[in-house]
């Protein structure tokens, strides 16, 4: 059986582990081109398991057995099997000791998962089922095991040893190699367990808990990274001091490590004490780290931090429950990333991520509820909707049942489940018994697939003083659910009259200048009594729910809300819907002659001409709605015309706000030296905008902005922005300074790989018919490593999934190359090779040429011989 065709894994058919295992001690033999591992489970039937008599059965893939020991008495051959990634031992006894011995080739290891070496490191990943690439064991979060681990290896190649949990001892022995042993005294699930060992130094720092424990902090990089490592550790202190603060978590152990990786499928990995990031997500100095870039490390830090509890302490009971603590925890560091710069932003950015990748998940072939139904491979399933969605439906919950309510829930979740493999229905159990509220309706958003759409009408009493809002609810069908049940859904909003927020009566009740009505039938009616002029609604003010919604509103009120609403989200969105309203009339005429509309001009100039406006927020609104996000408001789409209509407003914006944008990059350029504080992000963040639209223009000041700031060299934010402005956009002028920036570019940092993937990614990006012929050229440039996951994403992520024009071509020359790619890495990295599909999973919605060409390299990959499970799901499910 090829391996692309696996069975389904169900929800329906969970049952409890058959073993458990109490503690697990594991030796490690390191070597540069083999490993030997031995583990002792101590190991004893589970009184709850449905067949008290069952085989012991653990998982192990591609492992060497050397030999099997029960309770010290080798087994012969014949006592087990061993095959399909499966070791059975028929009768055995209530409680045991198993000893083995496996021989691994971590050198070999292309996946990047279990045991594998990084250019001179060893590490590992675990989640989520890495672990069976190490050793025998049941590879389920379920079985909880207090873990010691102890690590022998060559003492000049591997100076630094590190493992979870506490230090134990040290040693060296006689053939010049040196041990280090590492004991984690609370019991974990075998994703969390982790390894390193290299050539590495350290940032050493310290926090002391409010209860009085110093926990010494280590920050393991290669030696050239050391300069890049303060930044991250702030965030690390910034991130325990905010959690005891807002959650009553305190650190459990002696020590929190974290060691910088540069080859690693994931963002980072919150393994019990010894945190593993990829070098992305960790390493940052102004010269070669963005500002958005440090803004995601000081969010990803805090996320796998707030894991030690939301998702260590406790984990989750199965892989279905897996938003149990990635959506909680993405939840909790959307928190902490608000209250340390601004929250309107940052709200602002989350919305636009759900709203232009979350959403097209939802209305595509791979859409699945937060808490799937069923999966082939698990690693498909680490998705927006799970992380995104999932943080969404938390947030739901404190919107449901008030601030206070929610947080001591979360204590109670905490202290109820310490020590657990629970669920998401246990998670939203606590939330009820701290409120008093009955969430059984709201559990739909865990079972039901989809975005909800809320329909909006309105109706105006003058005599009365009434203004209606008739609200209705519905959901289109996804795989596997024809028919959606009412979902539960907060709807925080106001009323807006011509001087800004007014009261709200709803049906004899005074509710302030704000309300959230809770939906939960197929549609409500609501009246709002005594008022004095026809307001505009206000609706879904901080987004508070993950919908999408259809409430027509001429241009002039839109501009209304933009300039006067209280809540800077709906300010943003009004934008959004203006420019979208524009947008979609422009796609449909294809008309590049068309005028820019006035009322968005004015409400653009308004914005550039407010200088006690939140640079970054003036940011946010002067962008235009993405080119993702246009494709999700078409019924069929052409990335052509999309790109078209798109570019041709932004450039007339340009000529016609010319002085204004200009005058603003002028007045937003700081003299203080770099910081990345948020006023000087603000300003960065509005300069910069205006830089983009300035180079839309031929025009010759422009290019003399872009030129001396990329020549300034003060910080990569504004090198990168300059360098995009000029790459970016093909006037004639623009083609040699181009290419003296993107030749200046790789000498400056040709020996720093994370600028170099900024290199790659910008031309990658670049909006051309000849996008492909750059990304061939760069494919065979040694600047890129199609083992690197990295640079794969720098370069053939970035290009698929964000450079419409570049890889929506009519001869589908784009398609067949990425098929090409997908299929080599599908060999190496199947993780990576089924991230990259998705640009083609969405054929159906695009117009007849395109279709066509992505559903023909869909299909040459399902024909091909050996395809992974990872990428065969993907693939089989977007053709069904």
């Amino acid at each position: 059986m090829k391996d692309a065709q696996p069975r389904a894994i169900y929800l329906r058919d969970y049952t409890v582990p058959a073993f458990l295992i109490d503690t697990v001690e594991l030796f490690f033999e390191l070597d540069f081109e083999q490993t030997y591992v031995e583990s002792r489970l101590a190991i004893r039937r589970n009184p709850q398991a449905v067949d008290a008599r069952a085989s012991l059965v653990l998982d192990g893939e591609e492992l060497e057995l050397q030999w099997l020991r029960l309770d010290q008495r080798e087994l012969a051959v014949n006592e087990f099997s061993y095959a399909a990634d499966r070791l059975e031992i028929r009768d055995v006894p209530d409680q045991f000791v198993l000893h083995s011995r496996v021989r691994l080739e971590p050198h070999k290891n292309t996946a990047l998962s279990g045991l594998y070496k990084s250019r001179s490191m060893f590490c590992t990943q675990c989640e989520a089922e890495g672990f069976r690439r190490i050793t025998f064991f049941p590879d389920r979060p379920d079985v909880l095991s207090v873990f010691t681990t102890t690590i022998t290896a060559p003492a000049e190649a591997f100076p630094v040893l590190l493992g979870n949990g506490n230090p134990d001892g040290i040693g060296k022995t006689d053939d010049g190699r040196h041990w280090a042993r590492w004991h984690d005294p609370i019991p974990k699930p075998a994703y969390l367990f982790a390894l390193v060992a290299g050539d590495l130094q350290s940032l050493d720092d310290e926090f002391v808990t409010r209860s009085g424990k110093h926990v010494t902090l280590r920050l393991f990089v290669e030696a050239k990274d050391l300069d890049k490592t303060e930044f991250a550790m702030r965030a690390l202190k910034q991130s325990m001091r905010w959690d005891e603060e807002k959650y009553n978590r305190e650190y459990d152990l002696d020590v929190f490590m974290i060691v910088a990786v540069d080859d690693f499928n994931m963002g980072a990995m919150e393994n019990k004490g010894l945190n593993i990031f990829n070098t992305a997500a960790v390493l940052a100095n102004p010269a070669i780290t963005t500002d958005a870039s440090f803004q995601r490390i000081a969010g990803i830090v805090a996320h796998e931090y707030f894991h030690n509890w939301s998702g260590n302490r406790v984990t989750c009971r199965d892989w279905f429950q897996l938003s149990l603590k990635e959506g909680f925890t993405v939840f909790r560091d959307a928190e902490f990333s608000a209250d340390h710069g601004s929250a309107t932003v940052k709200r602002i950015e989350d919305v636009a991520l759900l709203r232009s990748s979350q959403f097209a998940e939802d209305a595509g072939p791979m859409a699945h509820p937060v808490r799937p139904d069923s999966y082939i491979e698990i690693n498909n399933f680490y998705t927006l909707t799970v992380y995104e969605k999932g943080a969404e439906v938390v947030r739901m919950i404190r919107e449901l049942i008030g601030h206070d309510a929610f947080y001591q829930g979360a204590d109670l979740y905490f202290a109820r489940h310490d020590g657990q493999a629970v669920t998401c229905d246990d998670f939203v159990r606590a939330m009820e018994d701290c409120s008093g509220r009955d969430l059984g309706q709201f559990k739909r958003w865990y079972s039901q697939a989809g975005t909800p759409l809320l329909t909006v009408r309105d109706e105006w009493d003058e005599s009365a003083g009434v203004f209606t809002l008739h609200v209705s609810q519905s959901a289109k069908p996804t795989p596997g659910q024809t028919e959606k049940a009412p979902w539960h859904i907060p709807l925080r909003m106001g009323l807006v009259g011509s001087a800004g927020d007014l009261s709200l009566q709803l049906s004899g009740v005074q509710l302030g200048t704000e309300a959230v009505l809770e939906l939960t039938e197929p549609s409500h009616t609501f009246r709002f009594e005594g008022l004095n002029e026809r307001p505009v609604a206000s609706l879904l003010r901080g987004f508070s729910a993950p919908v999408k919604l259809d409430y027509p509103l001429p241009r002039a009120k839109l501009a209304h809300l933009a300039r006067t609403d209280s809540d800077g989200f709906v300010r943003w969105d009004s934008v959004q819907s203006l420019a979208l309203q524009v947008l979609l009339e422009r796609i449909e005429d294809d008309d590049l002659s068309a005028a820019a509309d006035e009322t968005l001009l004015a409400v653009m100039r308004d914005v550039l001409n407010d200088a006690s406006l939140d640079g970054a927020l003036a940011a946010q609104l002067l962008s235009l709605p993405t080119e993702l996000y246009l494709s999700e408001q078409v019924e069929k789409i052409d990335p052509l015309r999309i790109h078209r209509a798109r570019r041709g407003l932004r450039e007339q914006l340009a000529k016609a706000l010319r002085p204004e944008l200009l005058a603003a990059y002028r007045r937003n350029q700081s003299q203080e030296p770099w910081d990345i504080n948020a006023d000087q992000i603000a300003k960065r963040s509005l300069k910069n905008i205006c830089l983009g639209y300035l180079c839309l223009l031929d025009d010759n000041e422009a290019r003399e902005c872009a030129k001396t700031q990329f020549d300034a060299n003060e910080n990569m934010t504004d090198v990168l922005a300059a360098m995009t402005s000029i790459v970016h956009n093909e006037h004639d002028a623009n083609g040699l300074l181009a290419d003296r920036m993107i030749a200046e570019f790789k000498t400056r940092w040709q020996h720093e790989a994370l600028a170099m993937n900024l290199w790659l990614q910008v031309q990658s990006t670049r909006p051309s018919p000849s996008a492909l012929q750059d990304i061939e050229r760069l494919r065979r440039a040694p600047e890129f490593d199609i083992h690197n996951p990295n640079k794969v994403r720098a370069l053939i992520g970035a290009w698929s999934n964000a450079n419409p024009v570049g890889f929506h071509r009519q001869d589908s020359a784009g398609y067949v190359f990425l098929a090409s790619e997908i299929a080599a890495l599908d060999a190496m990295n199947p993780q990576i090779a089924a991230r990259l599909l998705t640009p083609l999973t969405r054929w159906k919605r695009f117009e007849a040429p395109y279709a066509a060409g992505m559903k023909a390299a869909l299909q040459t990959l399902l024909d091909a011989p050996s395809l992974s499970r990872d990428s065969y799901e993907v693939v089989s499910k977007s053709l069904e």
